[in-house]
Order: C-alpha cells, then sequence, then structure tokens
C-alpha cells in the first residue's frame, strides 16, 4: 500500500525548511525522520537528541496534562556556558587583560528552579544575579554562594534595600549598588556611615547612543533610568566630599532589551568608554564596566535587524565588546576593566517551551455546493452564481468587487425578511466558494492588489488551543512579539490548511496571528488537519524569557504545569521538576475569593432547592460532589 506522504513528495526535511526551526533554535531543536521534533540537548557524552512527543507521553503518565510549560535543563547549562565561553575565547584572542562576570536579571524567569539552575551550573564561571527589587536581593543573597560572583543592585532603592546590601558587603559578597538617582546617593552614604560598611557604587549612564527594536526608548537622553553628565559629575563631587570616590567602582549602561543590530552595541560600548576614560581621570578607581542586558535571540530566523531577529551572533557580540573597550582604554593606558553583562533573555530565551493541544477547528469554507440554483432563489443569489462561475486570472479584482457587493446585498435582504434562512445560507456558501477560488489563483499573479493581500489570512483556519495568551504569551499581545511556533509531530507529512491559533479565553485579543517564518513575519501558519479522536499537539518555541513572571488571570485561566526535564548522556530522560498547575480553587483566592465560602454559599442554593422541590437530596448530593471536584480541577480544558 502506498504511503500518502510519499505520493506528494513531502518529507520530515521539507517540515524544518517550512518551519524555520535550523534558523530560529540555535540548533537545540530539529526534526526527526520519523516526523517528529527533537530536542538535540547537550550532555557530556555530547549531543543527544529526545523526541518532544516522547516527553509529552511520559509528562501524561505522571498525571501532568496539557498545557505545559517545559524547561529543558540542560539548555540552560549550554546557555551559561555559550555566554561565558564566548567571552573567555574573545578575551584570549584579543590579550585582553581584564575578566568577564554575567549577572542574570531575575527578573527575567523568578522561578525558583530557573534561578538554582542558573547559580548551581553558573557557579564554575562565577555567574552572578541581578537583582532589581529588595525581593529580588533577597533570592540572590540565598542563592549565590560564591564571593567570586557579583550581584548587582538596580532599581529604586529605599533604606531597607541599601542596608541589605550593605550587610551582603559585609559577608563579603562583591554587591553592587548601582545609582539611578542622586537621592539614592545620600542615602547609601548615610546608611554606610550607620553601618560602619563601605559600599561598592557604580553608576548607570544615559548614553545619548540610539538603538533599533522595541525598547528603543531605554536609550538615549530621553532614558526613564540613569544620571545625565551633569548629575554624573554631582556624583563624583559628592562622593569625594564623602571621603568615598575609592568606592565608586562600577560603570554601567543600558541600551535596551532585545537590540538587533551589532552596530548599536559597538557604539554604545565606544560612547560608555569615554566615561569610563574621563571617571578614571577625575580619580575614580572603577574596575568594572557593566554593559547591561540587549544581547538579543533570533525569535524569527531571519538573521535581521528587525526587531524579533538579531544579525551577529554570541561570539561576535562577545569579540566586539572585547575590542571596542580594549582599544579605547589601551589608548589612553587604562587597564582593562572586568566586563559585566546582564544578558537574560540570551541566557533562558530558549529553555522552555510551551507545548499544548488543539481542541476544535472552525473552517472558513463552503458547504457542497448544488449543481444548479433552485428554482426560486432570489436575483442577487443568482447573481453571485454567475461571479462564481466567469472567475478567472484575468479578472480576480472585479470578481472579488462583486462577490463582496452582491454577499452584502443578499445579507440585507435576510435582515429585512427578502429571503429565507436557507437562502441565505447558499448563498454564503457561493460567497465563500468565490473567495476559495480567488485566492488559489493569487500565486500566479504578477503583483496581487493590495485589497486581495489579506485574503489567505481572511480564509484561514481557526485552530483552538488548550492556553491562555494572556498567561502564558503575554508579550505576544501586549507588544507583538512574534514566538516560533509549530507542530511537535506528524512532520512528515504536508500540512495542508493554514491557520490562526486561538486560545481559551473570551477575548479578541486572545489568539495568535503574527507567526515566525523564514522569509520574515506570517500572518498564518501551516498546520494538518485534525483527525477524529487523536491529539494534535503544538509548541510554542523560545518563552523562557518573561513569560511565566508577566502572565496574567485573564477569565481565571492560571499558571499551567510545569516540567524540568534533564536529558541524560545515555538517551534517558529525567523528570527534575514537577509543578502542577493552579487549581480553581487557587486562581479564586489570588482574587479575593475564599474556596470554602464559595462552596458554603453553593451548598445553601442547592439545600434551598431541595425544598423548593427542584431536585432530591441526591441531586443535591451529586451537585455538591461536582462542586467540589471542580474547585479542585485544572483551570484549563480537562479530557
Amino acid at each position: 500500500m502506498n504511503n500518502p506522504t510519499q505520493l506528494n513528495n513531502w518529507s520530515a526535511r521539507k517540515s524544518a525548511d517550512l518551519y524555520g526551526i535550523d534558523e530560529w533554535s540555535s540548533g537545540y531543536f530539529g526534526v526527526s525522520p520519523q516526523g517528529d521534533v527533537v530536542v538535540r540537548a547537550p550532555t557530556s557524552a555530547g549531543e543527544v537528541n529526545v523526541s518532544l512527543i516522547d516527553i509529552v507521553d511520559g509528562l501524561q503518565q505522571r498525571g501532568l496534562q496539557m498545557p505545559v510549560l517545559l524547561r529543558l535543563e540542560n539548555i540552560v547549562d549550554a546557555r551559561i556556558s555559550i555566554l561565558n565561553d564566548s567571552f573567555a575565547q574573545a578575551i584570549e584572542a584579543s590579550g585582553y587583560r581584564g575578566q568577564y562576570r554575567g549577572a542574570f536579571p531575575i527578573k527575567v524567569n523568578q522561578q525558583n528552579h530557573v534561578i538554582a539552575e542558573i547559580a548551581r551550573f553558573g557557579k564554575r564561571y562565577n555567574h552572578g544575579l541581578e537583582a532589581g527589587s529588595k525581593a529580588e536581593l533577597m533570592i540572590a543573597l540565598a542563592t549565590i554562594n560564591n564571593r567570586e560572583s557579583v550581584i548587582i543592585c538596580n532599581g529604586y532603592k529605599d533604606t531597607e534595600f541599601i542596608s541589605l546590601g550593605l550587610q551582603a558587603r559585609k559577608l563579603g559578597f562583591k554587591c553592587f549598588f548601582v545609582l539611578e538617582t542622586l537621592t539614592e546617593l545620600q542615602s547609601v552614604i548615610e546608611r554606610s556611615r550607620t553601618l560602619g560598611i563601605e559600599p561598592l557604587i557604580g553608576v548607570r549612564l544615559k548614553l545619548s547612543t540610539k538603538v533599533e527594536g522595541h525598547w528603543s526608548e531605554d536609550s538615549g537622553d530621553r532614558s526613564l533610568f540613569g544620571l545625565n553628565t551633569n548629575e554624573l559629575v554631582t556624583v563624583i563631587d559628592t562622593l569625594r566630599a564623602a571621603n568615598l570616590l575609592h568606592c565608586f567602582q562600577l560603570l554601567h549602561f543600558h541600551l535596551g532589551s532585545q537590540i538587533p543590530n551589532i552596530r548599536s552595541i559597538r557604539d554604545g560600548v565606544l560612547e560608555a568608554c569615554r566615561y569610563y576614560i574621563e571617571l578614571v581621570g577625575e580619580g575614580a578607581p572603577l574596575g568594572y564596566l557593566d554593559l547591561g542586558g540587549g544581547l538579543a535571540i533570533d525569535y524569527d530566523g531571519t538573521c535581521s535587524t528587525n526587531g524579533q531577529s538579531r544579525n551577529y551572533s554570541v561570539q561576535e557580540y562577545c569579540t566586539d565588546v572585547v575590542e571596542s573597550i580594549q582599544e579605547s582604554l589601551d589608548a589612553q593606558g587604562i587597564p582593562h576593566p572586568t566586563i559585566v553583562t546582564e544578558s537574560g533573555r540570551a541566557t533562558v530565551a530558549h529553555t522552555a517551551v510551551l507545548l499544548f493541544n488543539i481542541l476544535d477547528v472552525t473552517h472558513f469554507e463552503p458547504k457542497a455546493l448544488p449543481d444548479e440554483l433552485p428554482a426560486d432563489c432570489h436575483e442577487m443569489i443568482a447573481n453571485l452564481w454567475r461571479t462564481l462561475n466567469v472567475i478567472s486570472i484575468s479578472n480576480l479584482q472585479a470578481s472579488y468587487n462583486d462577490i463582496i457587493y452582491y454577499r452584502d446585498k443578499i445579507r440585507d435582504l435576510f435582515n429585512a425578511g427578502g429571503i429565507n434562512l436557507r437562502h441565505r445560507v447558499l448563498g454564503e456558501n457561493i460567497y465563500w466558494a468565490g473567495l476559495q477560488k480567488i485566492a488559489a489563483l493569487l500565486p500566479q499573479l504578477k503583483r496581487i492588489p493590495s485589497e486581495l493581500e489579506s485574503l489567505p489570512q481572511l480564509l484561514a483556519d481557526i485552530y483552538y488551543g488548550n492556553f491562555s495568551v494572556f498567561q502564558s504569551l503575554p508579550d505576544s499581545w501586549a507588544i507583538g512579539q512574534v514566538f516560533p511556533v509549530m507542530p511537535i509531530h506528524r512532520l512528515n507529512e504536508e500540512p495542508t490548511r493554514q491557520a490562526i491559533i486561538a486560545d481559551l479565553t473570551c477575548d479578541c485579543d486572545g489568539k495568535l496571528q503574527k507567526f515566525a517564518s523564514p522569509e520574515g513575519e506570517s500572518t498564518t501558519l501551516a498546520l494538518h488537519s485534525i483527525r477524529k479522536d487523536e491529539e494534535y499537539y503544538l509548541g510554542v518555541f523560545l518563552v523562557g524569557a518573561y513569560q511565566e513572571t508577566l502572565g496574567d488571570l485573564h477569565n481565571l485561566f492560571g499558571d499551567t504545569n510545569v516540567a524540568s526535564v534533564r536529558v541524560n548522556a545515555d538517551g534517558s530522560i529525567e523528570f527534575v521538576h514537577e509543578l502542577h498547575g493552579d487549581s480553581i480553587a487557587d486562581v479564586l483566592t489570588y482574587v479575593e475569593y475564599d474556596p470554602d465560602d464559595l462552596y458554603e454559599q453553593f451548598r445553601q442554593t442547592a439545600e434551598q432547592a431541595v425544598r423548593d422541590g427542584f431536585i432530591t437530596l441526591v441531586d443535591r448530593q451529586k451537585m455538591l460532589a461536582a462542586y467540589s471536584e471542580g474547585l479542585r480541577g485544572y483551570t484549563y480544558f480537562e479530557k
């Protein structure tokens, strides 16, 4: 018997090209010959391939239903290694006489298991943490036990924050206060004197260098954070007057997150070096130059300067940073500082995948049309029928105009009572048949009319996914972030449907309609037809940065199930950490309901219904049991 996938000459390799997995995955994911997405997990014995479908099976056997946020520990470790090793190579190759110290920003992914793994694996590299609040500083102090690692304190700091950081200094930590305002400087000086502990002080600069991308407002004179040149001079004079200028040891700048163009990074480093040189001339010892974040990842795989991508590799980033600092400072005979970066997105984005199943599909295509129209149909339906039958490559725009015109007239007739429901349905089916016919001919045009460019999206199916955009992918809704999305199985079959993806929320914004593509952003995604009684699984990739922290409770969909896995050198999968998602009772408490009170109120309602004769006592018991079970249930669709 012939294999249908062989008849149309489709292959897993074609699926890999279609979804661009080799371009955006940085080598951590691929497609197997069997048509499954595989994790290419770095291990001590080299790369080991494990199917995501096998992991899904293991999750379900452990009682973790879809949706699941899957964290891959091997990739966490690999990303830390790549960053540190790339800086080490750049330092050695150029003869740079300083060190590199990474500091992961806790705000990028605050989850305990993630921070613990970064601290555990990063210890060999003296990789530290960045804290932007008192709570994050407490996490850092409890997690970091390597005194060669740096702790960078950003954000606005009250006296309690400052006191906590000074106590860290007393414990021997390299804990830097990065000044955001002049008010903080006075607080640092006062608390330092009171506690008798000298601080390590840094200053955040407002650079004039502007960058591209969504976060371009983080750079330039109107940046929300940092000190301008007048304030910088005030810091020098104030510290000198307080006999604390020797504590000024770090210069910090941050151009923005996800910087797509390497030239902008180089320009920012060169500008910061000018300040570094001047500050050394003023008597500040410095010794650390903190570039903040900005190291981008290639979400869409285009390797370009658009905001969803980047035009450089990690190695190129490290080399340009090291060489720019070295060239600037060597000309002035100034010692090379320790380079600090706060790379968060590039550290953890690849490490997490959102997995979910498809629950239902809506198609925008006609039912079977009759061979000929009913004798009693309205003239407008007949006109629409004639238009359908004359559509050709030479009249696509005119045919589209006529189809829309007659469709609208038929709807007006129905609203006015001029035609019945079945004739309205016939008209709609002819309308969809016409649009499908036009769309099929569009690829033959040399230039597609602007009005017809959106036709494929108009005809796209809606696949209903078992997840919440607002909880699991908030950046896709809030800032238009594009994440790679693809099926994780059946990739040796040709995906013949074009679709957008809707979530479970009752919100028109709860959808994915921008997708990564090798040709750039696409408004539809190629998917397979759903088979009866068979699950269809999709994965959203590169979601390890910010998404868990920013998620909200739209429609009271709570945190998903979470699993952290490690792939061993022998190919076995170790389920390191399992966390069941929020129950309905959990999310109700978040919005100030008491589940026990709700149960009691429902019990009273059921009891009154017994007294009023609406239900029996047996009905009451079943209803109370169902209500109680519902409170304990998962907020997402359960099978």
